[in-house]
């Protein structure tokens, strides 16, 4: 048996309960790209039942819907990336990540440009795209790093590759993940290594997560101290610092992702291959591109039949996301969102799981189907997946 994983990143679909405490109120990440392109054509999702967790212009209400098909809340403080995947896990995030609005402080700043001998630029709040056009060409003349933050807990630090190459930059993230230790315990730091020139930069593939690791266990831990297999599919290894992690393989965009979700199925007999797929995100929530967003949403669509395909009798291939992302907001950042909860396999009855109370819910249904021992929170609804599962 063989669980298939799927995180479709910034892929909400419609405002939590308590968006307004997040600026979100009304954000609805599916909801808004389909009506900013006058409607989507997702037919495989559409087909397992994505039309019934909102109105979503162009995918219809399924009557009789392929897959089991509910949404969920997420119960821990934030919406960040990595306190999303880590709730999935059964992990919940109680004290909110920090996060730094006007730059970094003194004490944070100072002691990185101390580690590192040389000052930087930015120390402020910014979009990706928006910061290497402010400062590249300075970037490119001192060779000093560029940093910067958004409304999410991160650290970001951008380098031409030509300037700073890839593993020096690697190196530069590690220091700064080494220096934010409590209170300034951010939970990413991230590279984001670009070329070109001014005017015409280009963020390149090769981003990287350095990970405040998870603080408790999760279902990660249980599967492999099981001995049963975790395959790591584009930046989960990053997520959970690579624990709980068996093997992982690193991803160019959402394209390779499937692709190597694939090659992942043909090499894992029993056991649980875990997939970020992170452009929706990156390249077009945090860019406000609702097209682009859309277009990705279809080239999904469209591999979906080569996932669904080489599952067995007892495989299970499940879809969510880790927050919302919505591109028609004025802002760029992730927007407090449910998630949806979709649950497609051979042996699997279509039905509503409804709205779960949380994240975590995903990752006891597992941990029981597993077999392992029991998460900290969460509610199983594996019941509701299957008639007869004994035996498992």
């Amino acid at each position: 048996m063989r669980v298939i994983l799927v995180v479709l990143d910034g892929v909400g679909v419609g405002a939590a309960p308590d968006a307004d405490k997040y600026g979100d109120l009304g954000s609805q990440t599916l909801g808004h790209v389909a009506r900013s392109v006058g409607g989507l054509s997702l037919p495989h999702l559409a087909e397992w039942g994505l039309g019934r967790l909102g109105p979503f212009d162009g995918i219809p209400s399924a009557a009789h819907p392929t897959a089991a098909v509910g949404k969920m809340a997420e119960r821990s403080c934030g919406k960040d990336t990595a306190t999303g995947h880590w709730e999935m896990m059964g992990l919940i995030t109680q004290v909110p990540l920090p996060t730094y609005p006007a730059g970094f402080p003194p004490e944070v700043i100072g002691a990185f440009e101390a580690a590192i001998g040389q000052k930087v630029l930015g120390n402020c709040t910014a979009s990706g795209t928006e910061i290497i056009e402010r400062f590249g060409k300075e970037h490119l003349k001192s060779g000093a790093p560029i940093v910067y933050t958004s409304a999410d807990s991160v650290l970001q630090i951008a380098a031409h590759e030509s300037v700073i190459p890839i593993s020096q930059l690697y190196d530069l993230c590690q220091i700064a993940r080494s220096i934010l230790v409590p209170p300034h315990h951010v939970g990413r730091v991230i590279a984001r290594p670009f070329v070109g020139s001014p005017g015409a930069f280009l963020r390149t593939e090769r981003r990287r997560d350095f990970t405040d690791p998870p603080r408790g266990r999760t279902l990660l831990d249980g599967l492999v101290g099981a001995g049963i297999e975790v395959a790591a599919i584009g930046k989960i290894e990053d997520l959970f610092s690579g624990r709980g992690i068996s093997w992982a393989i690193h991803t160019r965009n959402n394209e390779d992702g499937i692709d190597q979700t694939v090659r992942a199925m043909d090499r894992v007999v029993h056991g649980l291959i875990f997939t970020n797929l992170v452009d929706f995100d990156t390249l077009y929530g945090h860019r406000n591109d609702p097209r682009g967003f859309a277009r990705a949403l279809a080239q999904f669509d469209a591999r979906l039949p080569d996932l669904q395909s080489r599952l067995s009798t007892e495989d299970l291939l499940m879809l969510t996301a880790d927050h919302g992302n919505d591109p028609t907001t004025p802002g760029t950042d992730h927007t407090r969102e449910y998630v949806p909860l979709m649950v497609y396999g051979r042996s699997v009855r279509p039905a509503d799981l409804g709205i779960r109370e949380s994240f975590a819910d995903l990752g006891q249904t597992l941990a029981e189907l597993f077999r392992v021992d029991p998460l900290e929170t969460g509610r199983s609804f594996l019941t509701s997946l299957k008639e007869q599962h004994d035996g498992r």
